[in-house]
């Protein structure tokens, strides 16, 4: 994806901005220079897009935001969270407002509504919440104190009906490229994808779908405009009259920059978000499946003309082992492919790691994960995710309803787990854990002393290899098996910004 370069492209641009022309420090040619190492700098501004969370007048949604404290940041600066209007208010010449905002009211005389939650300071987690059908998908931007890994949850409970259950989906970047295994057209599914445009300008994307016997023939999904500050949500199955049990949605985006995601309901199994998988790779990781799965199905698809075969292994408590009679999977060139495993957890910690039998193929991937039996089943997915990184962050943890995996895939390595202050009140807290090589831990995260209200988790390699997260948040009620999970991939709340000197010399060129 093309967040890296767009926070470059706005670093450099910010350091222009300071110090005039500017000069890399280079070698001078004796042998015995070298340049010095690219500074890692705190992130100026970020954005976040938080899809409409539901249709249904059952639906209650809270939303959660938090900053970590970071190093170097900007003692200034805010954040905000605004109401996208409608696709078809917008082509309707209907305004929109700020988070809760009723549109035209200030036609009317009347005060428009609070927003749905005011972002506070770095260290501070604040939360809100709204409920119905109505509630506008979201538009944030934080600029200076509160940018660098900026969080926002959005956790929606739905009583009943199609989707019923949780669901919970982090509030992401905007970005040019999106891959989607497991959404599906199949009887009993109700899938969307949405789009939420953050820009002045309109965006124009393509929505390609590809199943068990390659593309789906359609044109419906081709030049779909999304107008500047809005959202759009497109029912898959007007994209396509084909039913598939395994779907890869593909989201490209022609110009401009949109956020993604794929609300998938179903009738029996509830439903979930269905977040982006990491960008094509040989080698992924799915990290934190629940332990008491009761259905795992694994969707794989490879974009290029190359067929892949994939080892799976599953990353247990114990180290990594290999599912029986799951030890290799192959998936042809542009076809989705999926795969049950079954209670692939057997009641421990776990997290698939897929890798190349031989030649290298870029793959994406996502798990749909079932818990419950019988009338009390719910789903929701684990995509492939990045690793933590230097930091990751998720929020909008409750006390005894929170479970965090930690997964070493390759060399062990030590994690640093913070835990924030309550919405409401309570003291941070800090552990230390260890990951052995191959395996996945859940461990008995940090929870803030004193907590009232939920609060954020803040996840920092310390040493070792690559760690990947994920949190799963399970419902109020105990007799219910609703989740929802979310991966923890770095925050990018810090870019590398080559050292640089002033060089007036160049103006005289």
């Amino acid at each position: 994806m093309k967040r890296t370069t767009l926070s470059l492209i706005a670093c450099a641009t910010v350091l222009a901005a300071v110090t005039g022309f500017a000069a890399v420090s280079a070698p001078d040619g004796s042998g015995t220079d070298s340049a010095p190492p690219a500074a890692r700098l705190p992130v100026e501004r970020t954005s976040l897009l938080c899809p409409a969370p539901s249709t249904s007048d059952l639906a209650e949604t809270a939303y959660t935001s938090f900053t970590p404290v970071t190093k170097g940041a900007d003692a200034k600066g805010g954040a905000t969270l605004t109401a996208a209007e409608s696709a078809d208010a917008t082509e309707d010449g209907k305004g929109g407002g700020t988070s809760g905002d009723k549109g035209d009211k200030g036609d009317k005389g009347e005060k428009a509504e609070k927003p749905v939650l005011q972002p506070k300071a770095p260290g501070t987690p604040v939360a809100g919440d709204t409920s119905g059908a109505d509630t506008p998908a979201l538009i944030g931007t934080a600029e200076g104190a509160p940018a660098p890994g900026w969080t926002v949850q959005q956790t929606t409970e739905v009583a009943a009906g199609t989707g019923r259950g949780l669901q919970g989906v982090n509030c992401a970047a905007p970005d040019t490229e999106f891959w989607f295994p497991g959404a599906s057209t199949a009887t009993g599914r109700t899938d969307y994808v949405h789009l939420t445009n953050p820009d002045d300008s309109a965006a124009v994307v393509d929505i390609e779908l590809y199943g068990k016997d390659g593309a789906l023939k359609s044109t419906v999904g081709e030049g779909v405009t999304v107008p500047p500050h809005a959202s759009e949500s497109l029912l898959l199955s007007t994209l396509s009259d084909v039913k598939e049990t395994d779907l890869t949605v593909h989201v490209g985006v022609r110009s401009g920059r949109l956020g993604a995601a794929v609300q998938a309901l179903d009738d029996k199994t509830g439903g979930d978000w269905l977040t982006a998988s990491a960008d094509p790779a040989s080698d992924l990781v799915l990290p934190g499946i629940p332990k008491d799965a009761t259905a795992v199905r694994l969707v794989l698809f490879t974009p290029g003309g190359t067929d892949a075969d994939l080892k799976v292994r599953l990353a247990s408590p114990s180290g990594l082992i290999t599912p029986a009679g799951h030890e290799t999977v192959h998936v042809k060139a542009g076809m989705t492919t999926g795969v049950d495993l079954g209670e692939v957890t057997r009641g421990e910690a776990g997290s698939l790691v897929l890798t190349p039998t031989d030649r290298s193929v870029p793959v994406v991937a996502a798990v749909r994960v079932v818990r419950g039996k019988g009338d009390e089943q719910e789903s929701a997915f684990v995509p492939a995710s990045d690793p933590v990184g230097a930091r990751a962050t998720v929020v909008d943890n409750r006390a005894k309803s929170t479970t965090l995996a930690l997964t070493a895939s390759g060399e062990a390595a030590q994690v640093k787990v913070t835990a924030s202050a309550g919405t409401e009140g309570g003291t941070p807290a800090t552990k230390t854990y260890t990951i052995k090589a191959g395996t996945t831990q859940n461990v008995d995260a940090p929870v803030p002393a004193g907590l009232k209200g939920s609060y954020a988790l803040t996840v920092e390699t310390v040493s070792g290899g690559p760690v990947h997260a994920s949190r799963v948040l399970t419902g109020s009620d105990e007799d219910v098996a609703a989740f929802t999970v979310q991966t923890l991939p770095d925050d990018r709340g810090t870019v590398s910004v080559p050292n640089a000197e002033e060089d007036l010399s160049v103006l005289q060129k």
